[in-house]
């Protein structure tokens, strides 16, 4: 039987740090092994009880959350889940503290007692998943952005799904793409009110633009398009973007899948990228694309965060090409000149 998860909370709210620990005492695959108001005091319980991973409020006294974090990644890299509010502010921080490293974020438990079940089950989960995730020194150095592609196709289009560490992955991408690239649809796992924060944090560190999708917009070269966290699918539709109900594919919407499957009448012109994230999502999708002959590639395992979706690509087949994040913008380019995949591994 597998150890519990050694959880340290850290949070500058007396009814929130008894609330949380409840909640993950109640989980019998995870252990609480202490508590810290702010961060001063959580340095020395990381020292003295060597948790398996923290959950660390955003906004505390003495230290801010990313403060503490940045130092955390910097000398003592370990699995941190942020546990934020739903609101810009929030949000803002929490993509922040997803690129400096942390693993994942859950919003605090609130709302009627239905909400609260599922924030609860959603933090558990969370918990136990960081603990098994691969966590480095960070952040990375944002990539410069490659010169003017010239010869890429003029009815190429870029597809991305990601999720768990997909956010720390695709600031690692992204900005290295010229500015001139063909146009960009990602499908990223996260709330409504965290997708145009993470679009607009994006496009201040990108030579390309970066906005949260609208239904109707037409694709435009040098632009990437984050599909909203708006409980609806985003889909590629005859050079323009499709925002759509529908029921969640694999308990996701906007899936992955969906936006890959919009890509298959693309054939050779279109490209599919998996990065890092749990689950299968986009497996499927990626195989239909390859099947009609799309360019589709995978994050490499040892660069993951959680090697879930990848795997998942993998194994069935879809993936044509497995690669590092700092090969990946030149094979991408590569492909939608020549459709054919080159550089390394």
């Amino acid at each position: 039987m597998r150890a519990p998860v050694r959880t340290l909370i850290v949070d500058d709210s007396a009814s929130m740090r008894a609330t949380l620990k409840r909640i993950l005492s109640a989980d019998p695959e995870i252990e609480v092994v202490g508590m810290a108001p702010e961060p001063f005091a959580a340095r020395e319980m990381i020292k003295s009880l060597d948790p398996d991973v923290l959950t660390l409020d955003v906004e505390m006294p003495g230290m801010d959350g990313l403060s503490f974090l940045e130092k955390i990644m910097r000398l003592r890299p370990m699995p941190v889940v942020m546990c934020s509010t739903l609101t810009a502010r929030g949000a803002a921080v929490t993509i922040e503290a997803l690129r400096l490293g942390a693993v994942d974020y859950v919003t605090k438990p609130s709302g009627t007692p239905e909400d609260i079940a599922r924030d609860a089950a959603l933090l558990c989960a969370k918990v136990k998943s960081a603990a098994r995730a691969a966590v480095r020194a960070g952040p990375n150095p944002l990539p410069r952005a490659a010169a003017p592609s010239q010869g890429t196709s003029s009815d190429a289009v870029i597809g991305i799904g990601s999720s768990t560490g997909g956010v720390e992955a695709l600031f690692s991408l992204l900005p290295a793409l010229p500015e001139n690239c063909p146009p960009v649809l990602i499908v990223q796992h996260m709330p409504a009110t965290f997708t145009r924060s993470f679009a607009e944090r994006l496009n201040g560190d990108c030579a390309v633009r970066v906005v949260e999708a609208t239904d109707g917009t037409s694709l435009e070269r040098g632009t990437v398009y984050i599909a909203p966290g708006s409980q609806r699918h985003m889909e590629y539709a005859r050079g323009r973007i499709k925002l759509k109900d529908g029921d969640p594919v694999g308990g996701h919407r906007p899936a992955v899948d969906i936006l890959f499957r919009s890509l298959v009448p693309l054939g050779r012109a279109a490209v599919g990228v998996i990065l890092t994230g749990m689950g299968a999502d986009g497996a499927a999708g990626l195989l239909e694309m390859r099947r009609a002959g799309s360019r589709t590639l995978a994050q490499a395992r040892d660069s993951c965060v959680v090697w879930g979706m990848p795997r998942a690509a993998m194994e069935i087949g879809a993936v044509e090409k497995e690669l590092s994040l700092s090969a990946m913008p030149e094979v991408i380019l590569a492909a939608c000149r020549t459709h054919t995949l080159t550089g390394d591994v």
